[in-house]
């Protein structure tokens, strides 16, 4: 029997790599820019054509490379960040592990021209596909200048599923802004269709925050800083009041490095936990300095994820500077015990007051409504001067009393309500032995409440089959899908045109998918114009949105528009009204009163779909009476 095991070739072991470390023109830019930063770059360009997918070029002023390295560096895990694996804990630079380079090159084109300062002949290096075409000495300004043509040109799948150039470009963007953040010394320019998008000069963090996110965020922002044996933690936070419920500014560096962590993100929402609403996020910039030895950046191809030795002290120190600052700077007016001229009233045991009562003894309180009329008064004279008269009081509560109770046995139940709803459910949904709920007992006969809330997130119903169990906010937001649904097919939404117009400020990258997005949001019923700099005014807003905040449903638009990109199974428009249903759902947490219950339940089970959501998630759920008599 002959061997079936054999080495891969290293063009296919380099596109395989780049699966895991080329995911998108986003990617390809990241790598490339963290060279330059490793290479002692102070100024770096970049310029884009057609979101990446014809063109990404980095220009730096680096230290640059002679020929020998320019070839070598696109070899598999060749690398001049580390020679030993002890290296590998006492990391300085951003890149380390020497694929990423030959990634790029197994999937695009690529052309680099290189030379070092004190050389007087650079190199110009061509490969394409893993193949090197060509490579000759030619003049070039000290640095590196590297090309990237045709992104996934040979692997057209990749390619094929790339989404389009507006959601491609705002994740160029968002990484550019996190290569920003970390990196103020440097400046950067982005280019984009030979558009500059940006121009950052090199500064400090808290002007590249206010740079890339505008100069209303300066006012909002506060300084954090500490320093202890473990961790030296810097940077800005934001205030109570900035916070935001879509698209929250939230950052966290490490020794120069971006990283999500989510331990750390917890912390840090649990010192604002009593001064926001529960859906409200803060804006964070916090960069942590730690000793190389006590993180470990090798988890995985991105190095985004980072272990911390002292993870537990970390997050102590860390929440303490987070109330310290927030302490320091919110702003609120305290109580100051040292003020010299405070002072309190001394109790005067021969003080008399100067308010007097006058009573009648003669009085009855509880004579017939009928004598009121001669009523004696009880009077007392106010502070303000103003007489109290009782007997018009107590008239006027006889009044009241009556109009309280008119028509009051004429008035529905709450258990003909809430039976009317529950009664119109399928019964599919209510057991197969019988459509009624509560079995052969009367509705007029049962408890008053038939549905209860669970902690303002499900309700839960009796049924034939045992207990079913309604998520609130799924069930609402299937309903408003299907109604925006049946408008959208009709029509276009009509607009409702707002009295003040709303200032909508967006980051750039929101603002790039927005312009792509803007026919499809009018037709909706959004009315916008661009006011420069990323702010846009919101002057209408769809009518059917009725009290639900306007902007937060734009945002959740352009969020989910940047995140899904292209769906072959949805139109534009069904993600459209998703958007908008899940932005204009109740929270969950709301407590619904009966009524409130009672409708939801009859408009979800008059629908077509009433399980699940567009998005697939479950709906309605029983828990049967085997599965109750189990647990008990």
């Amino acid at each position: 029997m002959s061997d079936i095991i054999r080495l891969l070739p290293d063009s296919v072991a380099n596109q395989i790599a780049a699966g895991e470390v080329i995911q998108r023109p986003a990617s390809v830019v990241k790598e490339l820019v963290e060279n330059a930063v490793d290479a002692g770059a102070t100024s770096i360009q970049i310029i884009i054509r057609d979101a990446g997918r014809t063109l990404i070029q980095v220009v730096d002023n680096g230290c640059g490379m002679t020929d020998t390295d320019a070839r070598m560096a696109f070899e598999r895990h060749a690398t001049s960040k580390i020679a030993a694996a002890t290296d590998l804990f006492n990391l300085s630079t951003m890149g380390f592990r020497g694929e990423a380079l030959a990634s790029i090159a197994a999937v695009a084109q690529v052309d680099l021209r290189t030379m070092r300062h004190d050389s007087q002949v650079g190199t110009r290096l061509i490969i394409n596909g893993s193949v090197v075409e060509s490579q000759e000495p030619e003049a070039s300004v000290p640095g590196s200048n590297m090309m990237v043509k045709n992104l996934f040109f040979n692997v057209p799948a990749r390619r094929k599923f790339l989404k389009k150039d507006s959601v491609e470009l705002a994740n160029i963007m968002r990484e550019f802004e996190r290569l920003a953040l970390v990196n103020p010394e440097v400046e950067f320019t982005l280019i984009n269709n030979d558009s500059v998008m940006h121009q950052l000069l090199k500064g400090s963090l808290k002007q590249r925050i206010v740079d890339l996110f505008g100069k209303s965020l300066e006012k909002q922002i506060i300084p954090i800083h500490t320093e202890t044996s473990i961790v030296k933690i810097s940077g800005f936070i934001g205030l109570p009041s900035s916070g935001r419920r879509r698209n929250a500014l939230q950052y966290f560096f490490v020794n120069g490095r971006n990283m999500r962590h989510p331990y750390f993100h917890k912390a840090t929402m649990s010192c604002y936990e009593p001064l926001i609403a529960p859906d409200v996020q803060p804006n964070y910039f916090i960069n942590f300095e730690v000793d190389p030895s006590t993180i470990d950046v090798n988890i995985h191809p991105t190095k985004n994820e980072i272990k911390f030795e002292d993870e537990q002290a970390i997050w102590q120190i860390l929440v303490a500077a987070i109330k310290e600052s927030l302490g320091r700077f919110n702003g609120m007016p305290g109580i100051d015990f040292s003020t010299d001229d405070a002072s309190l009233p001394l109790f005067n045991p021969n003080f008399e007051a100067d308010t007097q009562l006058n009573l009648d003894p003669d009085y009855n309180p509880f004579e017939q409504p009928a004598e009121m009329s001669d009523t004696p008064h009880v009077s007392a004279p106010t502070s303000s001067g103003r007489t109290f008269r009782s007997g018009d009081a107590l008239r006027q509560a006889s009044r009241d009393w009556e109009r309280l109770y008119e028509g009051f046995s004429n008035e529905s139940s709450p258990t003909t309500v809430a039976g009317s709803a529950l009664n119109s459910m399928p019964s599919e949904m209510l057991g197969e032995e019988s459509p009624d709920i509560f079995g052969d007992t009367a509705v007029s006969d049962m408890p008053q409440r038939h549905c209860i809330s669970v902690r303002g997130r499900y309700i839960v119903s009796p049924s034939r089959s045992g207990l079913m169990v309604i998520d609130q906010h799924r069930a609402h937001l299937r309903v408003l899908f299907d109604q925006f649904m049946e408008m959208s097919s009709e029509a276009s939404f009509a607009t409702q045109r707002m009295m003040f117009p709303e200032i909508v400020r967006l980051s750039p990258a929101q603002a790039a998918v927005l312009e792509s997005l803007l026919p499809e949001v009018s037709a909706i019923g959004f009315d916008l114009s661009p006011l420069g700099d990323g702010d846009w005014s919101l002057n209408g807003a769809p009518a059917v949105l009725g009290d639900v905040n306007p902007v937060d449903t734009l945002l959740r638009i352009i969020e989910d528009e940047t995140e899904g990109g292209d769906k072959p199974a949805d139109s534009l428009r069904q993600r459209l009204a998703l958007s908008m249903a899940s932005a204009a759902a109740v929270r969950p947490g709301k407590q619904l009163s009966d009524e409130e219950m009672d409708h939801l339940i009859a408009s979800l089970f008059s629908l077509k779909t009433p399980n699940y959501t567009p998005d697939g998630r479950l709906i309605v759920s029983i828990i049967t009476i085997d599965e109750l008599a189990s647990r008990l």
